[in-house]
């Protein structure tokens, strides 16, 4: 288990945002709903954002929450967005995932509890962590006008 938020767990908390399923569905694509509200995953080397290079942030789909930044993405040939952290352990939560017969670490948006994909101890950084996120659940805004 990759869970290194426990203690700071209410930090996460104070900020949540609930809605309904339906708000939900009005407020994302069906794909993006699919990845953040049912925890589906886009195939492999399909998503928007696994080839981009551009300098930014990447927030959250679902509710705006900055997650990741650029300097942290590289091509791990996973085929979905990699990065080596969040751009705060905070905006993110962890999740011991047993589906699919496999013992994984979920992703989770702190603040929507949005699935963003998953974490694995296999990446370049210094910490050794991949975080293969889906691009559907995924907004990029790039840095000083890039695109």
């Amino acid at each position: 288990m990759l869970d290194r938020r426990a203690a700071s767990a209410h930090i996460a908390v104070m900020d949540k945002i609930n809605l309904t399923d339906a708000e939900w569905r009005e407020r994302l694509s069906p794909d993006s709903y699919h990845v953040l509200r049912e925890g589906g995953t886009e195939r492999a080397f399909t998503g928007k954002l696994n080839s981009n290079k551009a300098d930014g942030v990447y927030y959250c789909a679902g509710c705006g929450a900055e997650l990741f930044d650029a300097e942290e993405k590289y091509d791990s040939g996973s085929g979905w967005p990699s990065f080596t952290a969040p751009v705060d352990i905070d905006a993110v939560e962890e999740i011991r995932d047993t589906s699919h017969g496999m013992i994984r670490t979920e992703v989770r948006c702190a603040k929507c509890e949005g699935h963003l994909g998953h974490v694995f101890p296999d990446g370049p950084g210094v910490n050794g962590l991949r975080y293969c996120m889906n691009s559907a659940s995924l907004d990029f805004k790039p840095r000083d006008g890039d695109a």
